[in-house]
């Protein structure tokens, strides 16, 4: 058996083309940790934004649902399709309405979320014991279970800054994967 090198490998023409866009990469990177530093320093403001990006896609879902509505011939799917076109449209309005309220709402049903996948994961890690790797599906339940009960027993104050802090951290992961990526593409040029 033996091993090839990086430099023995051929390029891919995809790989190549991202090569010569590394700096790029970098730069968006740089862009989403600054990104996320920004939202970490201000995270009941980040939770405002990320209300109002909820608030928007529920906007976009609603009037989607109101004009699928008139797609369909029957009088009953286009009344339930229409009514629930309609729920998204107000719902999303509310949250413009008052975001601190939806972020509460929605952080409420995160920690109710994760309390329950948690559980889930737990049972499911415990049921796999025999001949497969159930301790990191047992941990993960773990953790989601416990961030659920933090959560839930800081709520409704916990509205205030989990979106953010959320917010916060995908972006600065997101952005060290990203310089990660064009670092790695420079290095290896």
């Amino acid at each position: 058996m033996t091993t090839v090198s990086h430099a023995q490998m051929p390029d891919r023409p995809a790989v190549q083309s991202l090569r010569s866009k590394s700096g790029w990469i970098v730069a968006l990177g740089a862009v989403y940790v600054i990104a996320g530093l920004i939202a970490l320093s201000s995270v009941v403001f980040a939770t405002k934004v990320t209300v109002f990006v909820v608030g928007i896609m529920m906007l976009i879902s609603g009037v989607a649902e109101v004009i699928n509505a008139f797609q369909f011939r029957s009088w009953g799917k286009f009344l339930v399709w229409l009514l629930l076109g309609v729920l998204y449209i107000v719902a999303g309005f509310l949250t413009f309405e008052n975001p601190l309220l939806a972020a509460a709402i929605l952080t409420l049903l995160l920690g109710i979320s994760l309390v329950v996948s948690g559980v889930m994961r737990i049972f499911l890690g415990f049921s796999m014991r025999e001949g497969m790797s159930w301790t990191p599906v047992v941990l993960s339940g773990v953790i989601s279970l416990l961030l659920g009960f933090i959560i839930l027993a800081h709520w409704p104050v916990s509205g205030l800054f989990v979106l953010g802090v959320l917010l916060g951290v995908d972006l600065l992961m997101a952005g060290i994967g990203w310089i990660f990526v064009g670092l790695g593409l420079r290095s290896h040029a």
